[in-house]
C-alpha cells in the first residue's frame, strides 16, 4: 500500500494521519490564506481585526424603511448611485461602523458597485420602537428588504454578504427560500456560528470568555436602555446576573422573541440544517481556529449542494484573516476574496 502524499496545508507540512483526518471531517477547499508572521494565533487575528484596525473612511447616506409590525430598519448606503447593489449585514452588536463592515463596504465601492449596510433592529445608533429586537434565526427582516429592493429595481443584481450572525441570518433565510430566490445572485457568509448550540459553550470557555464578556456587556446596556421608554416581557430584573450567552437568551432572547427557551431558540436558529435548500452561488470562509466555536460547528461537504462552497483556513480567527509584510501595511484578505467572487455573478 503506497503511503498518500504528504499535504501542505495553509503552508504547513503534514502527513498521513493529518491527511486521512482532514479527508475524514471536511471535503472542503483550503482558502489560500496566509496569515500575517506578525498576528499568529486565533486571538491575534480576531482582536487586531477588530480593536486595533482603523476602520477606513467612507461616506454613507442614510435610508430609513418603516416594517409593517409599526418598527423601522435603518439602510446605510455607500455614495454609488448605480450599478449592481450587495448587501451587507452585520454581526452581533455590529453595525455600519464596525471596521469590517467598514471595509468590504470599501472594497464594495471600489469595484463600482452600490453597497448597503442593513442594520439589524436597534444597530443603527437609535432603539427600536417595539420590545423586540433581533436574533441569529430572525430572517423576516432581511426577506423585507430584498422585497423592496426587488420591487424598485426588478433588473438589478444582488449579492448579500453575511459575517457572523448576519451570515447565519443569511444562510438560513437562503436555505429556507431555495429556488424562490432568484433575485439573489451570489452570496458570501463568514465565520458563521452554524450550530448555536456549540457556539454558546465555546464561548464560556478559556479565554473565548472575553470576547463573551464584551458583547454582553453591550447587550446588556442594550436591554437597560430599551427598559427605560417600553415594558418588556421579560421576567429578569437584575440583568447583571447574566454572564452568559446561554444566560442572555435563556432569560430576555427566548421570551422576547416567542421562543420557549435558549435550547429551543438554538434549534430553531442554527442555519447548518438549512444549508441543503440553497440554490443559489454562496462561499463559505471560515477558519479552523475560530475562537468562537469549535472546529465540529463546520458543516461537511455531504450537508452541502453543489452551488455552495465551502473554503476553510487553519488560521484566520473570527472575521480576522489578517496578512500583509508589517503591521504598518496590514491586509484583510476578506476584502480581496469576497469582491473577487462576487464579480463572477455581478
Amino acid at each position: 500500500v503506497r503511503r498518500p502524499p504528504v499535504v501542505c496545508v495553509g503552508g504547513r507540512r503534514s502527513g498521513t494521519e493529518s491527511y486521512f483526518s482532514r479527508l475524514n471531517e471536511h471535503s472542503s477547499m483550503d482558502s489560500g490564506f496566509q496569515p500575517a508572521w506578525w498576528c499568529r494565533g486565533p486571538n491575534a487575528q480576531t482582536l487586531w481585526a477588530r480593536l486595533i484596525r482603523r476602520a477606513p473612511k467612507i461616506s454613507f447616506w442614510r435610508e430609513r424603511l418603516e416594517l409593517p409590525d409599526g418598527d423601522f430598519l435603518d439602510l446605510d448606503w455607500t455614495e454609488n448611485g448605480s450599478g449592481p447593489i450587495v448587501m451587507v449585514l452585520h454581526g452581533l452588536e455590529g453595525s455600519s461602523h464596525s471596521p469590517y463592515a467598514r471595509g468590504i463596504m470599501q472594497a464594495i465601492e471600489r469595484r463600482g458597485w452600490r453597497g448597503v449596510v442593513m442594520h439589524f433592529r436597534g444597530c443603527s445608533g437609535e432603539p427600536n420602537r417595539l420590545a423586540r429586537s433581533y436574533h441569529s434565526g430572525d430572517t423576516g427582516d432581511l426577506a423585507h428588504v430584498i422585497s423592496t429592493l426587488r420591487r424598485r429595481e426588478p433588473r438589478t443584481l444582488l449579492g448579500i454578504v453575511g459575517f457572523s450572525l448576519g451570515g447565519n441570518v443569511l444562510l438560513k433565510w437562503l436555505g429556507k427560500i431555495g429556488r424562490d430566490a432568484p433575485v439573489v445572485r451570489a452570496a458570501v457568509a463568514v465565520s458563521v456560528p452554524y450550530d448555536l448550540h456549540s457556539a454558546a459553550d465555546r464561548l464560556n470557555q478559556g479565554f473565548s470568555r472575553v470576547y463573551q464578556r464584551q458583547l454582553m456587556r453591550s447587550l446588556r446596556l442594550t436591554i437597560a436602555e430599551k427598559r427605560k421608554r417600553t415594558t418588556l416581557p421579560i421576567k429578569i430584573q437584575d440583568l447583571s446576573t447574566l454572564k452568559s450567552f446561554r444566560d442572555f437568551d435563556e432569560y430576555v432572547t427566548a421570551p422576547l422573541h416567542g421562543f420557549d427557551s435558549a435550547n429551543h431558540y438554538y434549534t430553531v436558529s442554527s442555519s447548518r440544517q438549512y444549508l441543503r435548500g440553497i440554490s443559489v452561488p454562496t462561499l463559505l470562509l471560515h477558519a479552523r481556529d475560530d475562537p468562537f466555536m469549535t472546529e465540529k460547528a463546520i458543516p461537511r461537504q455531504n450537508e452541502l449542494p453543489d452551488c455552495v462552497t465551502l473554503e476553510v483556513s487553519p488560521c484566520g480567527g473570527h472575521v480576522g484573516f489578517v496578512s500583509g509584510t508589517w503591521p504598518w501595511n496590514a491586509r484583510y484578505w476578506l476584502e480581496e476574496r469576497i469582491p473577487k467572487y462576487l464579480e463572477r455573478h455581478l
